[in-house]
């Protein structure tokens, strides 16, 4: 099942129009663009729903938490967040979605003024469940504070769509064209609380941007968990340089910008109109996690570094204003100040613009988190401020 927004009057279509008794909601999201794009959906939801969107959770009927679990430290923000917004609004029905949601939702069904937790599984329908206006089919278990929705994913294979006119006042506004991801990495939690890789078929995506246009925005974001791997479960299969290619040819649209894509997904042909059109914007997001052949090797990352340095190195020869940025991980379990140097030497000589750092966060139910060797925190932390500084540079 796809869903598309339901248009409004207005190109922000905050409940305009509606009732002075309407039933008000706030949304507060964490974590990633796709989670953004997630909650534009959620918003549309509600909105449908005859709620009407503020500014601040004190004046909300229903508070959503779209939540993220990638780290240890965004667990702990969006529990942080949880408590704080039941002291400032104890009367609002507290609902939990995303990542963190879809992980541990006991954990979350726990705190203190949660209504209702609604995993990943059954995002599409966080407004209809989290205010007692659906049907419960898939409801899990009834906890002390909280209903519970989530399942693994077996009978819930819907993805969501952006809603062509709310973009949460953001002027790049945010097309989700992917969800879930099929790749193994030992240290990514992300498989098991986003599902198999699905994208949203083509002609749903250039809609959306005819809309965006339509709505007077000129330049939108495509995202997704594993974008490279877009089309690929289609039937009939697409990928990603065709949907680019049907996506420039919408009127109107001035630019279109990529978010992260997996070094072995980003093919030439993505490169190639790239560097043959001004639409796409000349920035690329390419994910490292670390210069060490031997680490990524233990990462289950599908290639070395003198693969990664030739796909770096043929974006910046073919275009050389290009903004290259990557993610690197300081401290994966096993990692030598051998391995690290080797990755600062690699970060180092290769033509990128900017780099983003991050711990190793130990994620339960990962194969990392079973391996030996940890490295200590106070290590960890050096390590990632050295490579923070060479961002810096």
């Amino acid at each position: 099942m796809y869903q598309l927004g339901v248009k409004r009057n207005s190109p922000l279509g905050r409940g305009i129009g509606r009732g002075k008794m309407a039933k008000k909601f706030y949304l507060k999201t964490f974590g990633c663009r796709t989670n953004q794009a997630d909650s534009a959906a959620i918003r549309e939801q509600f909105l449908t729903l005859d709620f009407q969107e503020t500014d601040g959770p004190k004046q909300a009927d229903v508070i959503v938490v779209n939540s993220c679990t990638v780290t240890h430290r965004s667990d702990q923000q969006v529990r942080q967040m949880t408590r704080k917004l039941h002291r400032e609004n104890p009367k609002a029905r507290i609902i939990l979605t995303g990542c963190y949601a879809q992980r541990a939702p006991e954990t979350l069904a726990a705190l203190g003024g949660v209504s209702a937790v609604i995993g990943n599984s059954h995002k599409d329908q966080v407004a209809a469940l989290g205010t007692g206006r659906g049907e419960k089919p898939f409801l899990l278990y009834q906890a002390e504070l909280a209903e519970v929705f989530r399942d693994d994913f077996t009978s819930a294979r819907s993805i969501l769509a952006i809603p062509a006119t709310e973009t949460g006042g953001r002027t790049r506004p945010f097309i989700k064209i992917q969800d879930g991801c099929d790749a193994k990495c030992t240290y990514c939690i992300i498989p098991q609380v986003r599902g198999p890789s699905r994208s949203v078929p083509p002609e749903l995506v250039c809609e959306q941007c005819r809309d965006l246009v339509t709505a007077g925005f000129k330049e939108i974001v495509l995202t997704g968990i594993h974008i490279g791997t877009y089309g690929m479960h289609l039937k009939p299969r697409s990928s990603l340089d065709r949907l680019l290619t049907g996506i420039m040819a919408v009127p109107g649209l001035e630019r279109v910008r990529l978010s992260s894509v997996e070094p072995m997904q980003l093919s030439r042909r993505v490169t190639a109109l790239a560097a043959g059109s001004q639409q796409i914007a000349p920035h690329f997001h390419i994910c490292l996690q670390s210069g060490s052949d031997r680490i990524l090797k233990k990462m289950l990352r599908p290639y070395n570094t003198a693969r990664f340095g030739e796909i770096v190195e043929e974006i910046h020869r073919r275009i050389p204003d290009a903004a290259i940025g990557t993610d690197v991980i300081a401290g994966f379990p096993g990692e030598t100040d051998r391995d690290h140097r080797e990755t600062v030497d690699f970060v180092t000589r290769m033509p990128f613009t900017y780099l983003h750092v991050f711990p190793y966060s130990d994620r339960s139910g990962t194969t990392a988190s079973e391996m030996s060797l940890k490295v200590e925190p106070p290590t960890t932390k050096s390590r990632g401020e050295e490579l923070r500084q060479i961002s810096d540079e």
